[in-house]
């Protein structure tokens, strides 16, 4: 039976444009093959998916359906032919999102899935360590498209002012870093871009490992742990130390991507001795980047 109407084409009962409607966390397996820094990866990501478009101020509702419509076609293709990489994947997204809602403006898609990547200890024992891959696309109608790729990372910071402190109190002058209170570090690094750009999410990933006092790992048998925390006491960090040591990887790593590309870097330490967080952000261009350091 026809419906006589669709009420989403109504008129709400309030004018304003909304900047954003859709659906949030769906759930989606993608499968990625991609040239990586050692050859050709293939992954099954378990993704989270956002989807939005706007909606103008004379809509009542927004055809959600439509969304998960073309994100099934996006997956149903990858099973078939697998994509390059969740960003282009979230930017096909949104070129179909304005097919699909004729009276949108603008499309947004956000991802999310874990990743799990193999490893070694200090000491050289192979492990298998898990990270998160971010990626997202937005565009404009009749305008360009601009894509995210981003990593999350935990890993481990050493206070340098409690090292300080204590080796002053100690009157310490021997080889061995002295003790110090630690803090485990959550550090997001995402890359904005043009959509004819691509970024390798393993490099982004090695950038903040080596940005921390010391990467952490699922499991260490003793030697590894001692060695764990003798490298991190040897390299002390402050949140903010992180936070720049990723913008100074990535400006020297990527020397021939455009100013316009943008970077978030975000470093948050959870305290042992403190009951609060410490935090450090950093948005900027790659253009911003360079004249400070020139």
């Amino acid at each position: 039976m026809a419906l006589k109407c669709d009420l989403q084409y109504g008129r709400g009962d309030v004018g304003y444009k909304l900047t954003r409607v859709g659906v949030r966390g769906v759930r989606k397996p993608v499968l990625v093959s991609r040239e990586g820094i050692d050859g050709t990866l293939n992954n099954a990501l378990n993704c989270s998916i956002d989807i939005f478009v706007d909606l103008p101020a004379e809509q009542k509702g927004s055809h959600m359906s439509r969304n998960v419509e073309v994100l099934n076609e996006v997956v149903e293709e990858s099973v078939k032919s697998p994509i390059t990489s969740l960003e282009d994947m979230a930017a096909d997204i949104c070129r179909r999102l304005l097919v699909h809602h004729e009276y949108a403006k603008t499309a947004d898609v956000h991802i999310s899935a874990e990743y799990f990547r193999s490893s070694k200890t200090p000491l050289g024992k192979d492990t298998f360590e898990m990270f998160t891959l971010m990626a997202g696309g937005h565009i404009e109608r009749d305008g360009p498209i601009t894509k995210m790729i981003g990593v999350k990372a935990t890993g481990m910071t050493a206070c340098p002012c409690a090292q300080q402190t204590v080796t002053e109190m100690l009157e310490y002058s021997g080889d061995m870093p002295v003790m110090s209170h630690n803090q485990r570090n959550v550090c997001t690094l995402e890359v904005t871009m043009p959509e004819n750009i691509s970024v390798e999410a393993d490099e982004l990933i090695d950038i903040v490992q080596d940005s921390f006092s010391s990467p952490t790992y699922e499991l260490l048998k003793r030697p590894d742990e001692g060695q764990v925390v003798i490298n991190a006491h040897r390299n002390t960090k402050f949140v903010e130390d992180v936070v720049r040591g990723v913008l100074e990887r990535f400006v020297e790593r990527y020397s021939d991507l455009p100013d316009d590309v943008a970077v978030d870097v975000i470093s948050n330490s959870e305290e042992s001795i403190h009951k609060h967080d410490a935090f450090a952000e950093r948005v900027a261009t790659l253009g911003e980047l360079r004249a400070e350091n020139a």
